[in-house]
This record gives structure tokens, sequence and C-alpha cells, in this order.
């Protein structure tokens, strides 16, 4: 039996449809690129945990869950650490990257909207395997 992970967060693959293709919503953190995630709180579920921390790092609200509540588990990092993520279709692109009132600034410095070449080259390993995950959803998508 495997322990339980140190530490537990979730988050969103954010994706939106240009006419180009599917685009990926990454933010940086310092040097890291890496989807909208955070620490699943006491008594909340996962998913709502994502919703959460994708609203409260970007603005974003109006995301549809089209793939309903599939979801990837990476493998255990940064000292025990599991993140889950889902994934979610943005209606529309406007990011606010917003003030986190625990440490007084943004958790981010910048965010892009990326085609898949652009998401892989930027990504940690640990990243890329979650966005080769989303990527075989999306290519089942309707229209891809």
């Amino acid at each position: 039996m495997n322990p339980a992970p140190r530490a537990f967060s979730a988050g969103v693959v954010v994706v939106h449809r240009f006419d180009e293709g599917w685009r990926y919503l990454l933010l940086r953190c310092f040097r890291n690129w890496d989807f909208p995630k955070g620490m699943v709180e006491r008594g909340e579920l996962p998913l709502e945990a994502a919703r959460r921390e994708v609203e409260e790092e970007t603005g974003i609200v109006d995301l549809s869950f089209d793939w309903g509540e599939e979801h990837i588990d990476t493998g255990p990092y940064a000292r025990g650490k599991v993140a889950r993520y889902y994934l979610a279709r943005a209606a529309g692109t406007d990011v606010e990257l917003r003030i986190n009132p625990e440490i007084g600034r943004s958790e981010h410095s910048e965010f892009r909207w990326v085609d898949l070449d652009s998401a892989l080259a930027l990504a940690s390993p640990r990243v890329r395997d979650v966005i080769r995950w989303a990527t075989h959803r999306l290519q089942g998508a309707a229209g891809t």
C-alpha cells in the first residue's frame, strides 16, 4: 500500500480553441511553467479546489469540463507532493494574474496561450506528461 502524499494539489489544464487549433494556458512562476493549480483545502474535493485555483490565479470562471472529471495524477515531486489535473475548455482568453493576499503579489509573473510544441518546450518533464495526457483527449474532441 502506498502512503498518502505529503501534499496534494489540484489544477486544470485550461485550453481554448483558436482558429489555428487548441492552445494551452501556461503560467510562469520564476523559471517554471505550469497550469493553474494549488493545494486542496480540508473538506474540499479536488475538482472544487482545481476550479477555485483557476479563478484565484487567472480570473477565469467560464470553464467547461467537456471531458468530465477525468484526471491525471503526477508522480511524487518536491518532497512527496502529488498534483491532480483536470482538463477544461475556457470560453474566452482573458487572463488576469491576480494578487494572492497571503503573499501580497501574484504567484505568477507571466501567462501564455501556447500550441502543443511551445507547451512541450516550456514545460518540465512532470508537466510534459500532463500535456501529453491532455493532448490525447483533445485529439478525440470533435473538430480537431
